[in-house]
C-alpha cells in the first residue's frame, strides 16, 4: 500500500522506475514459491517439513523489510536500485514463511468443511494483523501535522513506521511457528526417500499440478485476480489521497472498512459453503468485489456520487468497502479450501502429498501477476503525467483530466477483468460428494493389507 507511494511520490522516483522495481522483485520472487515448496513438500527433519522453513525466514525477513523504507540519499537510478534490492530481499525472504505456512494449513485437516474453518481463521488473523498495520500507519505514523496535511508525505515517518512493523513480523511469525509445533507429529511426513532437488524436479512437479483440469482453470483465474489486485494495491493511496481526497485518519476509516468486512463474513463462509458449495462461494466473492471496485468510481465519473469533503462520502465509501470485503473473503477462503481439496485428488491420482507445490504454485501466480499489475500501476501514473513530490497537496493540484484518466484505470479497467475470471473459476468441477469418494479411497490405500 505505501512502498510505490513513497517512492514515487514522496522521493520522486518515476511511476515506471518504480513499478518496473516492484515487478522484478515479484517476479524474482514468484519463482521462489514453487522452489520453496517443493523443498519443504521433501524437506526431512526432526521439525517436519514446514516449521524449519518458517523459523528461518523471521529475522531476515524483518531486517530487509526496514531497510526497504529507509534508503540513503541516492540518484532516482540509486533509488530504483535500492528498492529492487530491498525490494526483492524481502519477498524472497517472506516466501520462506508464507508458501510453507499455507501448506501447512492444508495439512491440519482433510475434512471438507473443517479445512474452511482452518482457511476461515488464517484468513481472519491475517486480516487483523493486515488492520493493526494500517492502523499504525494512519493513526501514529502519518498523522496529520501543521507541516504534513497529509501525513502520508512525511518522509520522516516511514523509518519508525518500518522498524515498528519489522519487529511485528518476527514476533508473529515465531508465534505462528511455536503455537503449531506441538502438530508436527501428527502431520504428514513426506516421502520416505526424498528425491534429490533440481529445478527440473520442480518443474515437473509443476506441470503435475497443473495437469489437474479444476486446478489448472482455478490457477489461471487466479492469474487475473492477482493482476487486478496489483493495480489496486499500486494506485490506492494516490486515489484516497488525490481522487477522493481523504485525510489520514479517513483513510484509515476507508482502508479499515475492507477488513472489518472480511472479518464479518468469514462468519457466514461455512454456511455458505453447507448450502451452495465452495464454488459458489469463489464465485460470489470475485463478482462482489469487482462491483464495489467499479460502482463508486462510475458514479463519481459520472457525477452522481456525493462531493469530496462531505461526511456523506466517506459513509458511502465505507459501505461500498465493507461490502467489498464481506464478498470478497468467501473468495479467498474458498480458494485456499478448494486448493486443498485439490491435493487429495493429487495424490489419490499420482501417490504423491504435495501441499507445498499447489500453493506454491498459487503464490507463483499471485506474485507474478501482481507485479505485473504493480507495474502497470506505476507506468500508468507516467502515461498520464501524473505529477509527483510532496508540493502535489490535493486534488487543485492535478489537472483535472489527469484525475479522471486516474479513476478510469483504477475503476473501469481493473474491475472489468473480473469477468475473464468468473469464467475460468465457473470449470472447477470437484464437489463434495467427490472430495468425499477420494478421501474413503485414500484411507483403503493406507490401510495395512490384511493378508
Amino acid at each position: 500500500m505505501l512502498v510505490l507511494f513513497y517512492y514515487n511520490q514522496v522521493l520522486e522516483v518515476s511511476g515506471t522506475l518504480c513499478g518496473l522495481a516492484l515487478g522484478i522483485a515479484l517476479l524474482f520472487d514468484a519463482v521462489t514459491d514453487p522452489l520453496t515448496g517443493s523443498l519443504s513438500d521433501n524437506w526431512k527433519s526432526k521439525w517436519g517439513r514446514r516449521h524449519p522453513f518458517m523459523y528461518a525466514s523471521a529475522i531476515p525477513l524483518g531486517f530487509c523489510f526496514y531497510f526497504l523504507f529507509v534508503p540513503p540519499e541516492l540518484s532516482e537510478i540509486g533509488l530504483f536500485i535500492w528498492l529492487t534490492t530491498f525490494a526483492v530481499l524481502t519477498r524472497a525472504a517472506m516466501t520462506l514463511y508464507h508458501v510453507p505456512h499455507i501448506a501447512l494449513g492444508a495439512e491440519l485437516t482433510s475434512n471438507f468443511e473443517e479445512r474452511t474453518v482452518v482457511v476461515s481463521f488464517r484468513q481472519g488473523f491475517s486480516t487483523i494483523g493486515n488492520l493493526a498495520s494500517v492502523a499504525l500507519a494512519f493513526l501514529v505514523f502519518f498523522v496529520s501535522t501543521e507541516e504534513f496535511a497529509n501525513g502520508q508525505l512525511n518522509q520522516a515517518a516511514y523509518p519508525p513506521f518500518a522498524f515498528t512493523v519489522a519487529i511485528l513480523m518476527v514476533i508473529t511469525i515465531w508465534i505462528s511457528g511455536i503455537g503449531t509445533h506441538r502438530q508436527i507429529p501428527l502431520l504428514p511426513p513426506g516421502p520416505a526417500v526424498p528425491e534429490k532437488f533440481s529445478p527440473g524436479r520442480v518443474m515437473r512437479e509443476a506441470g503435475q499440478a497443473l495437469s489437474n483440469s479444476s486446478f489448472r482453470w482455478l490457477f489461471f483465474g487466479v492469474v487475473v485476480v492477482f493482476l487486478m489486485v496489483g493495480v489496486d494495491a499500486a494506485l490506492n493511496l494516490h486515489m484516497n489521497t488525490y481522487f477522493w481526497e481523504l485525510k489520514p485518519a479517513q483513510i484509515f476509516q476507508y482502508v479499515v472498512a475492507l477488513p472489518v468486512g472480511v472479518i464479518f463474513g468469514t462468519f457466514v463462509t461455512r454456511r455458505l459453503h453447507a448450502m451452495w458449495g465452495k464454488k459458489a462461494g469463489v464465485l460470489l466473492g470475485t463478482s462482489g468485489w469487482a462491483i464495489c471496485q467499479v460502482v463508486p468510481v462510475l458514479l463519481r465519473l459520472m457525477d452522481l456520487f456525493p462531493e469530496n469533503g462531505s461526511d456523506t462520502l466517506l459513509i458511502t465509501l465505507i459501505v461500498f468497502r465493507f461490502i467489498q470485503g464481506f464478498t470478497v473473503v468467501q473468495a479467498l477462503v474458498s480458494f485456499g479450501s478448494m486448493v486443498a481439496d485439490l491435493v487429495d485428488q493429487h495424490e489419490l491420482e499420482t501417490g504423491m502429498r504435495q501441499e507445498g507445490i499447489f500453493f506454491g504454485a498459487v503464490s507463483f501466480a499471485n506474485k507474478t501477476t501482481t507485479g505485473l499489475g504493480t507495474l502497470v500501476g506505476g507506468v500508468a501514473l507516467d502515461l498520464i503525467n501524473w505529477p509527483t513530490g510532496t508540493a502535489i497537496k490535493s486534488a487543485a493540484d492535478v489537472p483535472p483530466d489527469t484525475l479522471f484518466n486516474l479513476g478510469l484505470l483504477f475503476g473501469p479497467i481493473v474491475s472489468g477483468f473480473a469477468i475473464v475470471s468468473v469464467w475460468c473459476y465457473s470449470h472447477y468441477n470437484l464437489t463434495r460428494e467427490q472430495h468425499q469418494d477420494i478421501l474413503n479411497k485414500l484411507e483403503a490405500k493406507r490401510e495395512p493389507n490384511p493378508a
